[in-house]
């Protein structure tokens, strides 16, 4: 495949995936204030720790094998299709394991994970189908499939969202309803892909899970240590300020991750592209796109950093409001996640997955340590600081990982350090003008004009772009 026709795929497929990607996830946003009051405080409790515990369980069951499709794609061109179901049905074994040791040590790990069986076996099932969705739609964006994965992201989206509201409204038992209008969506849909991905497939192939093996295993590590960098903050805070302190953050931490949204959505449409990119060895093409996605990405994190207090309001009410300092330095954290997932792209197309798993066990702990140290001393908001801290760190460490793969030349280092230091400065603006909505009100107006005078001026470049990009 050459460059321009890599980029002609690249542009229309990413443009799909990252609008769809966008609206499916905003969804689960938006319908947030509706279940808030659907639910008792009890039953929203104990939904949300049941969405943790997925979270954590969903690393251990389905190993994270999509991490592998990137270097996947490239070392087995011809045999792709019988790769993906190969890989599919090792989370499939991993999940039986799971199933039949949850349920010989049944009274361990109902009191382990706080909850009944069954939703532990719900849980278990309904992460084995949702990695087989996950995979479905990650091998579609680097085969640049978009209209079979948006189509699927939206009908799992909407039968979730549809299915809980109702179910929720009509069962006693509201937390069950809500659990099940989450899982059975996934199970029904990823069961019928598990079969298209079986009469594609056809064979399974060990040898394919020990690929995959050897890329993911490091990768539970990291993804745990993500887990960890999120979340230990609100148990801190809990045990040191109070429940109430870790309402305020949370909820300013939850508009905060907004940009995570857009992070995502870039993401999945920039790394299928980075690994053709990569395997043409077109790196300095890499490197002026890079710049301009980047500077892309900025430009939208410091528009939610403007509206941030607004979004806090419509999400919480005025008792969040003295939250709004939280937002900032969550913000900056994402746009420090957005740069440094893409070093890490490029560590999983060289299968190079240890460096990553030392990173973020390190940043996890440098956040325990410094919340330890800050929370008593600053309270509450000191613990965004310190996710910040453990963020920037994984930064540095992420880009000096590719530079010992001898890669530093896909991306401008020199580029990097200068906005990081630009942003960071504009978040020290912003972050005054909190105390001053006139003078902020008036930065919103001089940058949305700005953003039109600039598509205005370069409108026919703009549009000639689309036009010969999505041919």
């Amino acid at each position: 495949m050459d460059i321009e026709t890599v980029n002609k795929q690249a542009f229309k497929s990413g443009v799909w995936y990252t609008v769809s990607n966008l609206l499916v996830k905003s969804m689960a946003f938006i319908t947030t204030p509706l279940f808030t009051r659907l639910l008792t405080k009890e039953e929203y409790g104990d939904y949300n720790n049941y969405l943790s515990w997925s979270a954590v369980l969903s690393i251990f069951i389905t190993l994270n094998v999509e991490a592998s499709l990137i270097s996947a794609k490239f070392d087995f061109k011809e045999n792709f299709k019988q790769y993906i179901f190969s890989i599919s049905t090792l989370g499939t074994f991993s999940a039986v394991i799971w199933l039949v040791v949850s349920n010989v040590f049944k009274t361990w790990i109902t009191n382990f994970f706080g909850m009944d069986i069954f939703y532990v076996n719900v849980m278990i099932i309904y992460c084995l189908f949702l990695a087989v969705v996950n995979l479905f739609q990650v091998s579609g964006r680097y085969m640049y499939r978009y209209k079979e994965s948006i189509f699927v992201a939206i009908l799992l989206a909407l039968s979730t969202t549809i299915l809980s509201i109702i179910f929720v409204y009509n069962m006693s038992n509201k937390f069950m309803g809500r659990v099940l209008g989450m899982a059975l969506p996934a199970i029904i849909i990823g069961f019928a892909i598990y079969i298209y991905l079986f009469k594609n497939g056809k064979n399974i192939k060990f040898g394919y899970w020990i690929y995959a093996l050897k890329v993911c295993i490091p990768y539970i590590p990291h993804l745990l240590s993500l887990t960890v960098l999120n979340s230990v903050d609100k148990v801190m805070i809990t045990q040191i300020c109070g429940s109430e302190y870790t309402a305020l953050y949370s909820v300013a931490y939850s508009c905060g991750t907004i940009i995570t949204l857009l992070l995502t959505s870039m993401n999945n449409a920039f790394s299928p592209w980075l690994g053709d990119k990569l395997a043409l060895n077109d790196f300095m093409g890499i490197r002026k796109v890079s710049k301009y996605y980047i500077s892309g990405f900025l430009v939208l994190a410091v528009g939610v950093m403007l509206f941030s207090p607004e979004v806090l309001y419509i999400m919480g009410g005025k008792v969040y409001m003295e939250a709004k300092y939280v937002m900032l330095p969550v913000a900056l954290g994402c746009i420090c996640q957005f740069i440094y997932t893409m070093f890490v792209n490029i560590e999983q197309f060289k299968k190079k997955t240890t460096g990553m798993a030392i990173a973020s066990v390190i940043a996890a702990l440098l956040n325990y340590l410094l919340n330890l140290w800050f929370i008593p001393e600053f309270g509450y908001i000191a613990a965004a600081y310190t996710t910040l801290t453990g963020y920037l760190f994984l930064l540095i460490a992420h880009m000096f990982l590719v530079w010992k793969l001898e890669y530093s030349k896909v991306y401008s280092y020199r580029f990097i350090s200068i906005i990081i230091v630009v942003v960071f400065t504009i978040s020290l603006f912003i972050n005054v003008l909190y105390k001053y909505n006139i003078f902020r009100y008036i930065t919103i107006l001089m940058y949305v004009v700005g953003i039109l005078v600039f598509l205005w001026l370069k409108r026919e470049r703009l549009l000639l772009l689309v036009k010969v990009r999505g041919k």
